[in-house]
């Protein structure tokens, strides 16, 4: 017995150390890798690959796509570091892998799209389960024909069967910057990506067009040196950008891998040298400061030189000197400036603005460029922005430039005659162009005049004017006139309790709701007074007129008004009247019934519609 109980305790400790054993065993397996498959999942239409994507930078530029899918397999790449896929000027080949699951059975296409318009070459790879890899090439070093879709930057057509699982692997080769944001899109989401971009690029070039326009008009007129180097930075700069976002690319050189790379290069250099020359003419450095004017013609001719050079010069060379000579060349334009500002030269001023604007878009997009800032909208649209400000800024500078060259032709006139009819030729041209300026500002102040400086509604006395002229033109028509009176509630219970600033917030918001239903309706809306409003429009009936105010109303009372750290509820009482085509009831008249409509709805406890004709 004493015999069988040792037995028994023997093999359970046996049994004991074999658990531990597995037990140990277990520990020391490895963790499972977390799967790094991108699943396309229903109800999704594009996706950003870059915080999926694993990459490897091959060095020699020699490694075959059968070495990289292994090395991949072998756990040879790396995730993006922060998920940023920008590396600045590199040399070598960069392969980025990700495997791709399409649950989506109704796509089985999707467009992959390198959001980014110069790479050299990129090379797409598509490994099927059954191992046969789909290749296709791209970048602007192949004939834009041979892109799967007619856009700027390059795309690729993917068949993703649903429920398979692929391997994407793409190789990209280039001598610009190495960024490579690449994406995923359904066509769907693809046509509204186009769509977008068209519209944001074609209003940034509609607005150089613009000025172009203007300011060439102003040359033809004037002969003005400013105006002519205005031009030549606007229009260099403008095809800069037109290089830059692939359009160059798309319309100019489809076919030339030369030109596109040295286009880069060359526009850079020529809007430098606009840039220069227009601010020596601006500054007018040779009058007032020699030894800078001797500087800034020393610029011009370095970037002269480095325009010639770009021709041979290899791309990876020729346009990284040609970004950072951006960053110096406005640098120096605003060391410029400065100067002429402690020099007591005022119209300096909105000049100096308007290059700092240029230089902090210019520096973000060359700090993307080579790697240093991650991409996002301001990193890459950073050029557009501060290139649009700073032009429209430039035209407005030419204009305080000619304002204060008049204030010193009167002091000219005053010390000496004889400055004044050296001078007369120039100074009327001058003149003439500050008068066509003032004629630009009269009309301005003309329609600011009619507005309420603080909602940007109509005032008080346009409404009177343009509702006279609604009630003449109405007889005879069939249709009704109706005039709706509108009071925000406790207003001044908003003002004494949380400031008349939070107050002017509540104003500008209500009026910008009110205009945003009355719009629909082709309505007149102005302030009328304090918190008062008043709309005009015609109508059906008295029915259709009170379902329009019923939607003020309600968009008013919607949502509550944003300001600082406040949530502000706003309600609205509202008066009707109507009057039809037959009636010859005076503006006057019909306001107060309105009103005393508006009183009713302020008697039955507010945030209601009453109409004249109503008694409840």
């Amino acid at each position: 017995m004493g015999t069988g109980h040792a037995w028994r305790a023997r093999e359970r400790g046996r049994l004991a150390g074999w658990l531990l054993a597995l037990a140990a065993c277990l520990c020391m397996l490895p963790a499972a890798a977390s799967d790094p498959t991108l699943r396309l999942g229903a109800g999704e239409s594009s996706f950003p690959l870059a915080g999926a994507m694993h990459y490897w930078h091959d060095t020699s530029a020699e490694a075959t796509p059968d070495q990289a899918f292994s090395r991949a397999h072998a756990g040879g790449f790396a995730p993006l570091p922060d998920g940023n896929p920008a590396f600045g000027f590199q040399t070598g080949a960069y392969w980025f892998h990700l495997p791709v699951e399409n649950l989506q059975r109704d796509e089985p296409l999707w467009i992959l799209v390198q959001e980014y318009a110069l790479s050299d070459k990129l090379d797409v790879y598509l490994r099927h389960p059954d191992g046969h890899v789909e290749h296709t090439a791209g970048g602007d070093h192949v004939p834009f024909a041979d892109r799967f879709i007619r856009y700027r930057h390059p795309n690729f057509r993917l068949d993703l069967p649903a429920g398979e699982r692929m391997e994407l692997l793409v190789r990209v080769q280039s001598e610009s910057s190495m960024q490579v944001p690449l994406a995923l899109y359904t066509p769907k989401a693809f046509a509204e990506l186009l769509r977008d971009a068209q519209f944001s690029n074609g209003l940034y070039y509609g607005i150089v067009l613009a000025l172009l326009c203007y300011n060439l008009v102003l040359w033809l007129m004037l002969r003005d040196a400013s105006y002519f180097w205005y031009l030549l930075h606007t229009g260099a700069f403008g095809l800069v950008l037109f290089t830059l976002n692939g359009y160059g690319f798309e319309y100019l050189w489809p076919t030339s891998a030369w030109l596109a790379d040295a286009s880069i290069p060359l526009s850079i250099c020529l809007a430098l040298i606009g840039m220069q020359l227009f601010a020596r003419s601006f500054l007018d450095l040779r009058t007032r400061w020699p030894l800078g004017d001797k500087v800034c013609l020393g610029v011009v001719a370095f970037f002269a030189m480095l325009g010639v050079a770009a021709t041979w010069l290899p791309y990876s060379i020729a346009t990284p000197i040609a970004s950072r000579a951006v960053l110096l060349g406005v640098a120096w334009i605003i060391i410029a400036t400065v100067v002429m500002l402690r020099r007591g030269y005022q119209p300096a001023r909105l000049f100096l603005l308007a290059w700092s604007l240029f230089l902090s878009g210019t520096a973000a997009f060359t700090l993307l460029a080579f790697g240093v800032l991650p991409q996002n909208f301001w990193t890459q649209n950073g050029v557009q922005i501060g290139s649009a400000l700073e032009l429209l800024l430039l035209s407005l500078a030419l204009g305080r430039r000619y304002a204060s060259l008049r204030e010193e032709n009167i002091r000219i006139v005053q010390e000496t005659n004889e400055t004044l009819e050296r001078g007369l030729i120039d100074r009327t041209r001058e003149l003439r162009t500050t008068m066509a300026k003032l004629g630009e500002a009269n009309v301005k102040l003309q329609e600011y005049s009619r507005r309420d400086p603080l909602t940007g509604a109509y005032n008080r006395r346009h409404f009177r004017e343009a509702f006279a002229q609604m009630l003449a033109a109405r007889k005879g028509s069939g249709r009704q006139i109706a005039l709706l009176l509108l009071d925000l509630d406790f207003f001044k219970r908003i003002n004494d309790s949380h400031g008349h600033p939070a107050g002017d917030s509540c104003l500008v918001e209500a009026a910008r709701r009110i205009e945003e239903v009355a719009a629909q309706r082709g309505g007149l809306v102005a302030r009328f007074g304090g918190e008062e409003f008043v709309v005009a429009l015609a109508c059906r009936d008295a029915q259709d007129a009170l379902q329009v105010a019923e939607a003020i109303r309600l968009r008013i009372q919607q949502d509550p008004v944003r300001h600082e750290a406040l949530a502000i509820r706003l309600s609205v009482s509202i008066g009707i009247h109507t009057v039809s085509s037959e009636r010859g009831d005076s503006a006057e008249e019909i306001i107060r019934i309105a009103d005393e409509a508006l009183y009713r709805a302020k008697g039955d406890g507010r945030n209601c519609v009453r109409h004249s004709l109503t008694t409840a």
